[in-house]
């Protein structure tokens, strides 16, 4: 597995991106959004994207045909407020790495989570899939989302309510069918550790609009 690093005057937010060492020529992407602990401002401090989530699951036989980019938010903000740049990143990303447009994807966990809802609703024709954990999004605004949804959370999370992932779900459910929620019993807020699996890389990587 091939890894680069990104500075923000390249790409917009500085940024590991992975990929198998032989890359397609349309490959996928996999964009993930990491939480609020992992923010920083590049240097020896982006390695923190890597800390959760898919880094730990792709492998050279589950990986072959995508990117997996992993941007870093400013430590003085935070992903849903910057939704406008996240669009411009993965537009450069895109045009870098000549990305397959039918099979755009986004995740993320916590603070990632909400930023993967948010710009899931504000750009829902660009993604073929996503997988938000242990965040929320706008319920009222629901309906944007017709692309294939899985969601994650703890039951027993005190960080953020899974509360907010159950609104969400309240409103997809029977609407979308594409739709699929996972509550874990007795989970607290790092539910990421049970939901970026082998499974749910696969189920993503299946999807295509």
């Amino acid at each position: 597995m091939k890894t680069t690093r990104y500075t923000d005057n390249e790409l917009g937010f500085p940024a590991i991106i992975m990929e198998p060492d032989r890359l397609p020529d349309a490959p996928a992407m996999i964009l993930q959004l990491h939480g609020a602990g992992e923010r920083g401002l590049g240097g020896d401090a982006l390695d923190k994207v890597l800390v959760h989530g898919f880094p730990k699951v792709v492998t050279d036989d589950n990986f072959t045909d995508a990117i997996l980019v992993m941007p870093q938010c400013p430590p003085d903000t935070f992903w849903v407020a910057r939704i406008e740049s996240i669009k411009a990143f993965i537009d450069r990303v895109c045009a870098l790495y000549h990305v397959d447009p039918h099979r755009i994807y986004i995740c993320g966990l916590s603070m990632g989570g909400y930023g993967t809802w948010y710009t899931a609703m504000a750009y829902p024709q660009l993604f073929a899939a996503a997988a938000p954990c242990c965040g929320g999004g706008m319920a009222w605004n629901a309906g944007q989302l017709t692309m294939p949804i899985w969601a994650f959370h703890g039951l027993d999370d005190a960080v953020v309510s899974p509360y907010h992932t159950k609104e969400m779900a309240a409103k997809l459910e029977g609407k979308n069918p594409h739709f699929r929620c996972t509550l874990y019993e007795g989970v607290a807020h790092k539910s990421w550790e049970r939901a970026f699996s082998p499974e749910l890389l696969a189920w993503m990587l299946a999807q295509h609009k």
